[in-house]
């Protein structure tokens, strides 16, 4: 039998045991975060409840998948859709990956839905702009309305647009595709189904403050400041488990001559910046929706934001004009946190 000095400190040694497993078993799930530089912007990736190889892993995946889409996807530097681009010069048929062939068939969606006011095929507009750039702002007078007219009369459209496969060719030789106002919200959607297809179920993918946040932040919804036009927060409200969140404003990229300011986002039906709304946040259950919507709503201008938003489906959606007032759809309003003091109205639906 053993003596009971030992049996107390068996015990003693059992019980330590006891509780230090028990500590690893609560231990809070660990979080991850990487930044990546894709795109002219910073994308942040942050991960809960992902070890340590599952997250090193699906980082390096994202490294190369982000730097592939960066290099086919670029409107200007030599690449893929630069290629593509001059092949709808010519009037040569070309071959695309399934990623640029998905951004055509819903960029031909949208372009419907919104009657015009999203059009990825005005490359050369914006090219005519100085747009075509990652510094701004951009110094100098407009371009010449008759050179915008010239191009305008071209009528570019995404649905000039014949895919067959991978295969694409144009009826319009002045179409010129710049996804600058969808491709952001398609790379986070494949980051995202990227890192579910690792078994990662809980995750943000920030591209520049528009981002999708899939589960849970442990036992709590993420929480998703809002952007305020020129910078700040104008709110916060907290995700699903799956929904994108993307505002567009026109704020940050512009085209200043002397005191006149030239926003980057164009109208594609008249050639001339947006001026009406300072910014567009809409909740999708998918970036590459959320995305172009946003830009979609934001050409819209005030008079007509609730129309499109209602064409393209979406119920959440808020604007803020230029002297700073707030409107939100009901759902919307009834989701968001907006800082004291706001003004703001309610649509009717």
């Amino acid at each position: 039998m053993l003596p009971l000095r030992m049996i107390r400190l068996l015990t003693g040694f059992f019980i330590l045991w006891t509780i230090l497993w028990l500590t690893a078993c609560e231990r809070a799930p660990e979080k991850h975060h990487q930044d990546f530089y894709v795109f002219g912007t910073l994308v942040g990736v942050t991960l809960w409840a992902a070890d340590d190889d599952q997250a090193r892993a699906a980082f390096a995946e994202l490294q190369a998948r982000f730097q592939a889409m960066h290099e086919e996807w670029h409107p200007w530097n030599p690449g893929l859709l630069t290629d593509i681009n001059q092949a709808f010069a010519e009037g040569r048929a070309v071959e695309a990956t399934p990623g640029i062939v998905e951004m055509i068939r819903r960029s031909q969606e949208i372009e419907s839905g919104s009657e015009g006011r999203f059009n990825p095929a005005i490359g050369r507009l914006v090219a005519l702009w100085g747009f075509h750039t990652s510094d701004y702002p951009i110094l100098g007078p407009p371009p010449a309305a008759e050179s915008i007219g010239s191009l305008l009369s071209q009528r570019p459209s995404s649905l000039d647009i014949r895919i067959a496969g991978n295969t694409l060719s144009s009826t319009n030789p002045s179409v010129q595709l710049d996804f600058g106002g969808i491709a952001k919200g398609y790379a986070i959607d494949i980051a995202c189904d990227l890192l579910r297809a690792r078994g990662i179920e809980n995750a943000i993918v920030n591209a520049g403050g528009d981002l999708r946040a899939i589960g849970r932040h442990g036992e709590r919804a993420w929480r998703i400041a809002v952007r305020a036009p020129g910078g700040g927060v104008i709110g916060s409200l907290e995700t699903g488990g799956d929904e994108a969140v993307f505002t567009s404003g026109n704020y940050e990229r512009f085209r200043l001559d002397n005191e006149v300011r030239y926003p980057h986002i164009l109208d594609p039906r008249t050639g001339w910046p947006v001026k009406d709304l300072a910014s567009v946040t809409v909740i999708a259950d998918e970036g590459i929706l959320a995305d172009a919507a946003a830009t979609a709503i934001t050409v819209a201008g005030l008079s007509g934001w609730e129309d499109v938003a209602r064409k393209l489906g979406l119920d959440q959606v808020m604007v803020v004009d230029e002297s700073g007032a707030v409107y939100l759809t009901r759902r919307m309003n009834e989701r968001i946190e907006l800082i004291e003091d706001t003004k703001k109205a309610v649509a009717d639906f």
